[in-house]
C-alpha cells in the first residue's frame, strides 16, 4: 500500500512537473520573427485588425517624433511641453556621477533638483530626435538596376547611398539633420533617418540605488518585480532655456493601463539573430553559447572567491556584469535547446526556402557547409584571446612564446629575437602563483569540454590527464619555470623547438597555431558569410515581404502588445505589482542588500502602498529598448521599459508571446513615489499637465 502510494504521489508531481514546463506551439507563428516595426512601414493593418485601432500618419508621426535615442547606448522620451526626458535610472548612473558635489552620493540619496536653476547639465551626453524618414529603396534600385555582378552591385549601391544622402541634406525640411543610412532586409529595403541633436540636457531627478536596482542582480530578469528604474533629465535649447517639445511629447497618464489593454513600445531595440538560419542557430546552440556560458561561469565563481577574501565595489560591479550575461546567454541556450522553438525556426526555414526562387548558389547550402567547417574552430577562436585579462597571464606569455617561434619558422635568428626572449623571461614570475596555475587549468577547462572531435587538440595536450593536473605536470617539468635552465629554450633553432619535448614549448606552439588557424578561418569566410546572409534575408523578404519586420538595428521601432500576465512556477504571475510587494521583499529578506531600502521609505503611508509599481505586456523588446515609454492608444505615456522576464531571452532569435514579457515601471508608481516619499511637486504637476 505504502509503495502504491509512494508511485501514485510521484506520478502526481511528474504530471505538476510537466503542466509547468512551458507548453510552446510547434508549428510556425505569424509573428515568430518579432513585432519591431519601422515607422516607414508602420502595420496599420495589423493594428486596425488586432485592436481595432485606427492608427493614421499623424498618429506615428507624433509618436516618432516623441521618442529619442538616449546617448549611443539606450531609448528615452519627451514627456512634458517644456524637454521633460524621462528614461531610465540603469541608463543614467553612470553619467551622473559626474555631476555629484562635494559631500553627495546619488546612489545612497538620489537627486531632486527642486527648482529648474538647479538641473545640473552632463557635459558630453546628448539625445537625438528622428525628424525625419524616407523609404529610399526605389531610389537605390534605379541607381543599381544595370549591376552586371554582386561586388559592381556593392559599388553602385555605396555610390547611390552617397549621392542620396547628400541630395537629401540639401532639402528643406533635411538640413541641418545628422543622416543615417539604414539597411534592412540585407538590401531589400533601405531608408534614410534624419536626426536632430540636443547636446545641452540637464538632470532633474534620479531615485537612489536601492529603488533604481531594488532587488538587484538576483531580480534581474525576473517577474514579478519591484522596481523603480526612472530617471528624468531636461533639453535645454542653444539660448539656454528649456526646450520647447509642445509639438511632440507623450502625456503621462499614471491609470492609463488595465489588463488586456493594447499598448506600445517606442524605442531603438539592439540587436536580434531572427534571420539567422538553422544551421546557423544549431551553431549557436552547440558550440557558440556553450563555450561562452562556461568561460562566464568560471570567471563568475573566480570574482566571487576574491570578492569573499577582499569585498570591494568594483569587484562586485564586475560579478553583477558578468551575472547579467549569464542569464542572458542561459536563456537563449535554453531557448535554443527547447525542441518546439527550434523546430519551428526549422520549419519556417523549410517553408520559405520551398517558395524562394533560388537561382545559382544556395545560400542555406553554403552556410550549412560554412558553419560544419567552423564548428572545428570555435573554441579556440571564442576563449583564446590572450589580450583579456580575465584569461590570465600565462595565456599571454604561451602567446608570447609561440609568436616567437613563429619568427624563428620564418628565419630570424636568436640573437635576433634577444629582445623579445629577455622581454618573456622577466614575465614568467609573474606566471608562477597558484591565481595564474588555478586560471591556467581553467582556461584548458574551457577548451577541453569545447572541443569538436575532428580536432581535439586538448587530448593531445593532456594525455589523460585533467587539466589541473596538466598544469602541476607542466610547471614541475618546464625548464620555463628553472631560472637556470630557462634561457637555453631561447637559444634554440625551430627545428629544436618542434622535436622539443618540454611541455611549455609544446603548449605554447599548439594554442599559438590552433588560435592564428582558427582566427584564419573565422576572418577569411567572413565575408562569404555575410554574403549569404544578405542572400538569405532577401529570399526571406521576397516571399514575406514587410510582412514581417526586419532584424532590430538600434533605430526605432515600435511594438504592439498587450497588458498581460502569465503563468510561471506552477502559478500565475499578475500583470501588475504594488508597492505592497515591495515592503514584502524588503521585510522577506531581513531589509539586506539588495532589497535594502533608504531610511525616509521605511515609514510609507497606506495611500502609496496601494499604488501600482511595475506591469508586465507581451510587446517585443531586446537590448537598446532600456528607456523606452510604453504608450496606450492615446499616445499617452503608461509605463516605462526597463527589462523583460527570463523566458523573454530566446527572442533573440524567435519571438513568442505565450511567456515572454516586457517589464515597466507604472506611471503610476512614478507619480505615487514623486508624490508620497520624494515631495517634488514640481517634478509631478509638470508631468500632470499642471
Amino acid at each position: 500500500m505504502k509503495k502504491l502510494l509512494f508511485l501514485t504521489l510521484s506520478l502526481l508531481m511528474t504530471i505538476s512537473v510537466m503542466a509547468q514546463a512551458p507548453q510552446y506551439a510547434t508549428e510556425p507563428q505569424r509573428f515568430d520573427f518579432g513585432k519591431m516595426w519601422t515607422f516607414e512601414n508602420p502595420p496599420k493593418e495589423w493594428f486596425e485588425e488586432a485592436y481595432d485601432f485606427s492608427a493614421d500618419d499623424a498618429w506615428f508621426n507624433d509618436v516618432r517624433q516623441s521618442a529619442l535615442r538616449f546617448a549611443t547606448w539606450c531609448s528615452a522620451a519627451f514627456v512634458s511641453p517644456d524637454g521633460l526626458i524621462m528614461t531610465n535610472h540603469h541608463c543614467s548612473r553612470d553619467v551622473v556621477t559626474a555631476l555629484q558635489q562635494e559631500g553627495e552620493n546619488f546612489d545612497t540619496d538620489g537627486f531632486y533638483a527642486a527648482t529648474l536653476a538647479d538641473e545640473r547639465k552632463a557635459e558630453g551626453l546628448f539625445v537625438e530626435q528622428l525628424v525625419q524618414v524616407a523609404d529610399i529603396t526605389d531610389m537605390v534600385m534605379a541607381y543599381t538596376k544595370n549591376a552586371e555582378s554582386d561586388s559592381d552591385r556593392k559599388a553602385l549601391v555605396d555610390s547611390a547611398l552617397t549621392k542620396i544622402q547628400e541630395k537629401y541634406s540639401k532639402m528643406k525640411d533635411w538640413e541641418g539633420l545628422r543622416t543615417q543610412v539604414v539597411t534592412y532586409y540585407s538590401g531589400g529595403k533601405y531608408s534614410l533617418y534624419g536626426y536632430k541633436k540636443y547636446g545641452d540636457i540637464r538632470l532633474v531627478m534620479i531615485p537612489e540605488l536601492a529603488l533604481g536596482y531594488f532587488g538587484g542582480d538576483p531580480d534581474n530578469f525576473t517577474y514579478p518585480r519591484y522596481n523603480l528604474d526612472f530617471t528624468f533629465w531636461r533639453a535645454y535649447d542653444e539660448n539656454g532655456e528649456p526646450l520647447n517639445t509642445s509639438e511632440h511629447y507623450f502625456e503621462f497618464n499614471p491609470d492609463g493601463i488595465s489588463e488586456g489593454e493594447p499598448v506600445f513600445v517606442v524605442g531603438n531595440p539592439g540587436r536580434t539573430e531572427r534571420y539567422r538560419t538553422s544551421a546557423e542557430l544549431a551553431f549557436d546552440r552547440d558550440y557558440r553559447y556553450p563555450v561562452i556560458l562556461k568561460w562566464l561561469k568560471n570567471r563568475y565563481d573566480k570574482l566571487w572567491k576574491m570578492y569573499e577574501k577582499e569585498p570591494n565595489q568594483d569587484l562586485m560591479n564586475q560579478i553583477f556584469g558578468l551575472s547579467n550575461s549569464i542569464k542572458a546567454y542561459t536563456g537563449i541556450v535554453d531557448g535554443l535547446n527547447n525542441p518546439k522553438l527550434f523546430n519551428r525556426k526549422v520549419k519556417m526555414e523549410q517553408d520559405i526556402r520551398s517558395k524562394a526562387d533560388i537561382t545559382g548558389v544556395n545560400p542555406w547550402e553554403e552556410l550549412e557547409k560554412s558553419y560544419e567547417e567552423l564548428s572545428k574552430y570555435a573554441a579556440s577562436v571564442q576563449i583564446l584571446n590572450a589580450r583579456n585579462p580575465m584569461n590570465g597571464k600565462a595565456l599571454s606569455v604561451f602567446f608570447d612564446m609561440g609568436n616567437y617561434y613563429g619568427k624563428l619558422k620564418e628565419g630570424k635568428k636568436t640573437k635576433e629575437l634577444t629582445t623579445e626572449a629577455d622581454a618573456i623571461l622577466e614575465k614568467v614570475p609573474n606566471i608562477e602563483n597558484d591565481d595564474e596555475k588555478e586560471t591556467l587549468a581553467m582556461l584548458l577547462s574551457e577548451l577541453q569540454s569545447g572541443m569538436h572531435p575532428a580536432n581535439n587538440y586538448m587530448a593531445d595536450i593532456l594525455e589523460g590527464r585533467s587539466p589541473e593536473a596538466y598544469v602541476d605536470y607542466l610547471y614541475a617539468n618546464s625548464d620555463l619555470f628553472d631560472e637556470k635552465k630557462a634561457k637555453k629554450i631561447f637559444k634554440g633553432s625551430a627545428k629544436k623547438w618542434e622535436k622539443s619535448n618540454d611541455p611549455a614549448i609544446q603548449l605554447a606552439i599548439t594554442l599559438t597555431e590552433q588560435y592564428q588557424m582558427a582566427a584564419k578561418i573565422f576572418s577569411e569566410t567572413n565575408a562569404a558569410r555575410k554574403n549569404y546572409d544578405a542572400m538569405v534575408a532577401n529570399y526571406v523578404f521576397q516571399v514575406k515581404g514587410t510582412d514581417l519586420p526586419p532584424d532590430a538595428t538600434f533605430t526605432l521601432r515600435i511594438a504592439d502588445g498587450v497588458v498581460q500576465g502569465y503563468d510561471y512556477n506552477g502559478t500565475s504571475a499578475p500583470y501588475i505589482t504594488t508597492y505592497f510587494g515591495l515592503y514584502d521583499r524588503f521585510y522577506s529578506h531581513q531589509m539586506e542588500y539588495p532589497w535594502n531600502l533608504p531610511e525616509r521609505w521605511q515609514n510609507p503611508p497606506m495611500d502609496l502602498l496601494k499604488q501600482p509599481l511595475n506591469f508586465v505586456s507581451t510587446n517585443d523588446i531586446i537590448g537598446g529598448n532600456s528607456g523606452s515609454s510604453i504608450i496606450n492608444k492615446k499616445g499617452e505615456v503608461v509605463g516605462l521599459i526597463f527589462d523583460g522576464n527570463i523566458e523573454s531571452l530566446p527572442g533573440n532569435f524567435i519571438y513568442d508571446e505565450t511567456y515572454n514579457r516586457s517589464v515597466s515601471v507604472h506611471a503610476g508608481g512614478i507619480a505615487a513615489c514623486l508624490k508620497y516619499i520624494y515631495k517634488a511637486d514640481r517634478l509631478l504637476n509638470e508631468l500632470m499637465g499642471k
